[in-house]
């Protein structure tokens, strides 16, 4: 087991293997926040954003390309547009004032993942002022990379884990399937309260959660979620408190665990049903404001009985 730290969060990586990589490890790491990070200052995304003349790299591309599927399946739902809006609500990576309906609806003219498109390798914005963020989605990218990495090695088992995101395969050191605890969604902005609301238990898959319960704000005793909708430009206020997603990529399961905290419940079911492939435990508030959870048939053959 190695763990580190990356992307400001934590990584944990289990491995059966008779070498230490985690120098190896830690390179591909650097390497992917090289092309990934907004963070990054010297990064492709930040010098996209810049709108720097630059052929961007693999990392890259396939995010970029990923990233466009899954907007046109969660028809926009999902974007990689939407960092203008995350920064005027304060989200981003620049902290910006309580926006007013005006500047939103400005901001809304520069967001849309149509209004982008990658030839030859080059990023082609519609207007400059478009920015590009893959914060829901990079995590989850970066796990499969570290994943595919083991896989160069010929490692059958292994979990790599990074700030929550996974991709497991083959067993345990106890030689079962992998056990994943889903946390129960309570208000703990430093995360010490983990208690456990379900485990599953599974094998050669990524998963991903997307919550709104760790990072929101109050202003005039209203509660803002950091999940902004891409199609409205407001934070959602839907009743999902945190989606578990199952699939065959950590990058697919991260973005659509971020598109389903955008669509609400009702709307991330019917999807969910029109993509038997994809499992996903919802936990959300009903009416009363009771704590529920809602998982897919897809779903049901993980659940630790």
């Amino acid at each position: 087991s190695i763990n580190g730290l990356v992307f400001g969060t934590v990584y944990n990586i289990t491995y059966q293997y008779d070498g230490n990589l985690k120098a190896e490890i830690d390179a591909e790491l650097k390497k992917f926040d090289g092309s990934l990070s907004p963070f990054n200052d010297t990064s492709v995304i930040t010098r996209v954003n810049r709108n720097e003349e630059i052929v961007t790299d693999t990392f890259f591309q396939t995010c970029f390309n990923r990233s466009m599927e899954i907007s046109a399946e969660t028809r926009g739902a999902f974007d990689i547009t939407v960092a203008p809006l995350a920064n005027a609500w304060g989200f981003g990576f620049k902290k910006g004032a309580f926006p007013d309906s005006i500047m939103i609806d400005s901001l809304l003219q520069i967001t849309g993942y149509q209004k982008v498109k990658l030839e030859n390798g080059k990023v082609i914005k519609e207007d400059p002022r478009v920015m590009l963020s893959c914060s829901a989605v990079a995590k989850g990218y970066s796990v499969d990379v570290v994943a595919r990495y083991l896989d160069s090695k010929g490692i059958k088992n292994y979990m790599v884990d990074i700030g929550g995101e996974l991709v497991v395969k083959g067993v345990n050191p106890k030689e079962e399937a992998w056990r994943i605890g889903i946390n129960k969604p309570v208000d703990d902005s430093l995360s010490l309260n983990q208690e456990i609301q379900t485990t599953l238990k599974l094998t050669n898959v990524g998963i991903a959660t997307s919550g709104n319960y760790r990072n929101f704000y109050y202003k005039d005793g209203k509660k803002y979620a950091h999940t902004i909708d891409p199609r409205t430009g407001y934070p959602v206020q839907h009743n999902i408190l945190s989606a578990t997603v199952v699939a065959d990529d950590c990058m697919t399961a991260d973005a659509l665990a971020t598109a389903f905290m955008v669509m609400g419940l009702d709307e991330a079911e019917a999807f969910t049903k029109s993509h038997p492939n994809i499992g996903a435990y919802f936990i959300y508030s009903d009416e009363k404001g009771e704590v529920k959870s809602y998982f897919t048939k897809n779903m049901k053959q993980y659940l630790d009985k």
